[in-house]
């Protein structure tokens, strides 16, 4: 398969720079649905690039719970925050069956040093997924149920068209009601009446892993979604929902070596 990789959603990299990737990156790695791949408190110098699949970053708590974090999407890095810590400071898991290339710590920085544009490309990236997780912090600490819901499913659907992954109206999505309660801050039951009145309202319907989307426009209004922070430095966007002109910007795919 070809290496992909979120970095070319900033501004555009050289050809020869986005090849190098390939080069540094360990093979490719397969992990079940379900597979932890890092855990907290582990020592793993190294960072990761989701190549399919769906994951979560997320925190244990004594009593048993979790706090995802956030989800990664295919061609997002993964552990960049903690690549330079003595250890992991949360845990990654699949979502589904997934498919992931990792970078040493010693690679990442000879290759930072050989391409300057790959690492600003890299910090971009890094200040994009903070941003995402201050959005997440908002919708825990200050919207309602409704608008975290409609907000997260806004926010995954957009991310998904930027990688070519979900058409205007539907996307598949994995998730479990218990995945977006660990995410949300809610309960399972929560969740579940909250998507039953999304329904009712004709706004969009969540079953058989697929979010279809009914009322665009009315979904955007009850989330009070304004997601310029999910393409910071990409195509400009029109009053769709921040669609490319083209309708879709797909993820770069580097060839592999």
């Amino acid at each position: 398969m070809q290496f992909k990789t979120r970095l070319n959603c900033t501004p555009p990299l050289r050809l020869r720079d986005l090849a190098c990737l390939p080069e540094v990156a360990s093979r490719l790695q397969h992990f079940k649905r379900g597979t932890e791949f890092v855990h907290e408190g582990q020592s793993v110098q190294k960072a990761y690039v989701l190549q399919s699949g769906w994951a979560c970053c997320y925190k244990e708590l004594r009593e048993g719970g979790r706090q995802i974090i956030s989800f990664p999407l295919p061609g997002d890095f993964m552990g960049l925050g903690s690549v330079l810590l003595r250890s992991a400071d949360h845990s990654f898991a699949a979502l589904s069956d997934i498919i992931v290339s990792s970078f040493s710590v010693e690679n990442m920085m000879n290759m930072f040093q050989k391409n300057p544009s790959i690492a600003t490309a890299v910090l971009r990236l890094a200040s994009r997924d903070h941003a995402m997780v201050v959005e997440h912090l908002v919708d825990i600490g200050r919207r309602s149920a409704m608008e975290r819901v409609a907000h997260c499913l806004l926010e995954l659907r957009h991310r998904l068209r930027l990688a070519g992954l979900a058409s205007k109206e539907e996307f598949d999505c994995p998730l479990t009601q218990y995945d977006l309660a660990d995410a949300l801050g809610l309960t399972p039951i929560h969740v579940n009446r909250v998507l039953r009145q999304l329904r009712e309202r004709g706004l969009l319907t969540m079953k058989a892993h697929t979010v279809a989307i009914h009322d665009l426009a009315g979904l955007i209004d009850v989330a009070r979604y304004e997601g310029s922070y999910v393409d910071q430095g990409g195509a400009a966007h029109d009053g769709n929902l921040f669609e490319t002109s083209s309708g879709v910007e797909p993820v770069p795919a580097v060839p592999s070596s």
